[in-house]
């Protein structure tokens, strides 16, 4: 695991008032889930099932997979580190740049690395290079927020059928472009899609992902994960969830309407350039100065916390990643940019 991921408030004395660094939603109401966990304490005395077979089956059922077709995590991060364990010594390709933990996992457990920097295309007749034994993808892309369009997407898994691809969805709910249900992944025999709780609910500290795809596939991650991943209060919190998605409406459209109306303030500044985003995350790159300086002058004098997003690969150090907040916390960020750029 490097340094230097989002959400370091830890790494700041001063209180962080809005938080840009982490890619979950800002106006999620968790009163119902906390009053639920609160009812779920004195089950802390117990183990949790060894392995989370109710929520695995509640998410089959929801999902209209299999029994089988779905794997529990401590976070989708666990899946990640399982995947490259079970398929240890694989010839790994990573489409950069992208969450480093994908390469990280697969130079763990002795994969040989290859980097992309795009899929293949039709001059390549979509086939991936020689020796590529699984391919890591992420959609909606970190940190760029680009989605891959899902024909080109079906055109390469169907030329690569010796490879088994992990399709990262952990920010699926934030995007309005179309993607995989996990019904259509798993009618794949090599395709795994990741998936997250923890981002669509906003609950990141509780650490609740999920793998879905074929079922033997998916056995054979079973097989390396640890008894007693997924702690109780994790589990409790997945089925109430599941029980209760009136309590956490997810309104999209108006959350990326605000993510343009941000894109175009910071772009106004004229020394920052953003990228295209599909989701509500964007990658900006600064013309003059450091990320790492912005970074750190945003949190100590205006209590903001950006990601400095120089430690993905391929970026250098005038990137940095912003996630759509409240539209005036958005508004302090832009006035607090200029503020710097003046400096």
């Amino acid at each position: 695991m490097i340094n230097g991921h989002g959400d370091d408030a830890y790494a700041y004395d001063t209180a962080i008032t809005a938080n840009f660094s982490s890619n979950v939603c800002p106006d999620i109401d968790l009163s119902g889930l906390k009053a639920h966990l609160r009812a779920c304490l004195d089950t802390l005395g117990s183990y949790p099932e060894p392995e989370p077979y109710t929520l695995e089956d509640r998410l089959a059922d929801r999902f209209r997979l299999p029994k089988g077709g779905v794997c529990v995590t401590n976070g989708a991060t666990e899946a990640i580190y399982l995947l490259a364990q079970t398929f240890r010594g694989s010839g790994s390709a990573v489409v950069q740049p992208t969450f480093s933990e994908y390469a990280d996992a697969c130079r763990m457990h002795a994969h040989t690395v290859k980097t992309l920097y795009a899929l293949p295309g039709s001059r390549e007749r979509y086939r991936l290079p020689e020796g590529v034994g699984m391919l890591r993808l992420c959609n909606p892309n970190n940190p760029t927020g680009l989605v891959t369009d899902r024909e080109i997407l079906k055109r390469v898994v169907e030329r690569n059928p010796q490879v088994c691809f992990v399709i990262d969805q952990s920010y699926e709910a934030f995007t309005l472009e179309r993607l995989w249900s996990p019904a259509e992944a798993a009618a794949f025999p090599n395709v795994l899609l990741l998936h997250s709780l923890t981002k669509r609910y906003a609950v990141p500290g509780l650490r609740l992902g999920y793998v879905t795809g074929v079922p033997s596939l998916l056995k054979r991650l079973r097989a390396n994960r640890m008894p007693w991943s997924v702690n109780q209060l994790a589990i409790q919190a997945g089925i109430y969830l599941l029980d209760h998605p009136e309590e956490a409406p997810m309104e999209v459209e108006p959350y990326l309407r605000e993510t343009r109306r941000l894109r175009l303030q910071l772009e106004k500044l004229g020394a920052v350039e953003v990228w295209d985003t599909q989701t509500h995350f964007q990658l900006a790159r600064l013309r003059v100065g450091r990320a790492a300086a912005l970074k750190d002058y945003l949190a100590k004098e205006h209590g903001l916390l950006i990601r400095d997003a120089s430690n993905f690969e391929g970026l250098d150090d005038c990137f940095f990643r912003i996630s759509t907040q409240r539209p005036e916390e958005n508004d302090r960020l832009v006035a607090a940019i200029a503020q710097w750029l003046e400096i």
